[in-house]
């Protein structure tokens, strides 16, 4: 049942890049069939696909790749073939100089994948004498414009998408470190080991997210519907660092934990304290990324309870302690200041709310 929901959700999150997809598919086939005239115009519709795809990624320069990729492909497609008929060897001798031609200019994925591809149907099932190279490159060209106008006509929204994931990803974090404080207090590494392989797994996440501030900062540029976005947007890009750095030393930090209940080292409780309110933390954060503006929590909510957490965080609960303990302690510290940046305090401001580390006296041997 669990895993039903979640591909439902994956399929209502990507319901509209499929109208997309659908839309601008059937309109590139009949401007290039019915409107330029061309009687098999197979690669505008699938340029049309390519340049708005289901990634959220990059579009423009996804569309540059495909033309160009498709223009090389049925350029050196056309030029073989025409002389050397079709083939094993043609084949094979195709793809390669398609593929070489495509990496010596660009080197991209797509301009490289699209280059072999088109070479391909050039090869096999679209020869020369269907159809001249320059209406298949206008087909490509027809079929990637049309994907941006359908992109900048029926947009994603530029922020709604980044603010989830984002929340997603703080979520799991919080859920972690609240059950890595659980463990720790009831000497539990299982739970620990659990809590870090949730965190280790949220990678996808933020590949994701960056991809998503990618298309919607593409978004908010060519649809005039979304023009005002541009800054609440930034403010998101703005966190997808922080967040990283944050989720890196919060695998530290559990990492540490399992090691330090494996040893059984000694932990003060203060600090088992400290990992949890940090995980409470994360909770009030996540739904400040989901709060529409004027909502609460908002940031200043969010920081002055960061700032609660960090009052906390005394260099005297690692007095005296083993080195994993003085790991979970630092990485905590080191979270808060990541996580003060993503609520937009500027890191030496989020160093300074911090206890200040007393160093230990130099003593003569």
């Amino acid at each position: 049942m669990a895993q039903l929901r979640v591909a439902w959700d994956r399929l209502r999150r990507s319901a509209l890049p499929i109208v997309q997809c659908a839309v601008g598919a059937a309109l590139a086939w009949f401007l290039a069939h019915y409107v330029i005239g061309h009687t098999q115009p197979f690669f505008a519709p699938t340029a049309a696909v390519v340049s708005i795809g289901i990634s959220f990624g990059a579009r423009l320069r996804r569309s540059v790749e495909l033309v160009v990729g498709v223009a090389v492909g049925i350029g050196v497609g056309d030029l073989f073939i025409s002389r050397a008929g079709t083939g094993v060897w043609q084949i094979a001798l195709v793809v390669a100089v398609a593929m070489a031609a495509a990496v010596f200019l660009d080197g991209g994925p797509i301009i490289t994948v699209q280059a072999a591809s088109s070479a391909v149907l050039v090869a096999t099932l679209l020869p020369p004498s269907v159809g001249g190279g320059l209406a298949r490159m206008i087909d490509a060209l027809v079929g990637g414009l049309v994907g941006v106008l359908v992109v900048a006509a029926i947009p994603l929204h530029p922020v709604r998408r980044a603010r989830v994931l984002a929340a997603d990803i703080l979520g799991v974090m919080g859920t972690s470190l609240t059950a890595c404080a659980d463990g720790l207090l009831e000497q539990d590494p299982e739970k620990v080991h659990r809590a870090l392989t949730a965190v280790r797994a949220t990678q996808p996440q933020l590949d994701s997210l960056r991809a998503t501030l990618e298309g919607g900062r593409e978004i908010s540029r060519i649809s005039p519907l979304y023009w005002n976005s541009r800054s609440r947007l930034e403010r998101i890009r703005a966190t997808a660092d922080p967040l990283d750095n944050a989720i890196r030393n919060t695998r530290v930090l559990l990492r540490r934990s399992l090691t330090l209940l494996r040893d059984d080292e000694i932990l003060h409780p203060g600090v088992i304290d400290e990992v949890e309110r940090l995980g409470q933390a994360l909770d009030v954060m996540r739904r400040m990324m989901l709060a529409d503006p004027g909502e609460q929590p908002d940031s200043a909510e969010a920081a002055r309870v960061l700032r609660s957490v960090a009052k906390g965080a005394h260099p005297e609960l690692v007095a005296g302690a083993g080195l994993s303990a003085h790991v979970v302690f630092a990485q905590v510290r080191s979270t808060l200041v990541d996580l003060m940046q993503v609520c937009g305090i500027q890191r030496i401001s989020a160093i300074a709310l911090l206890p200040p580390m007393v160093e230990q006296p130099y003593q003569e041997p």
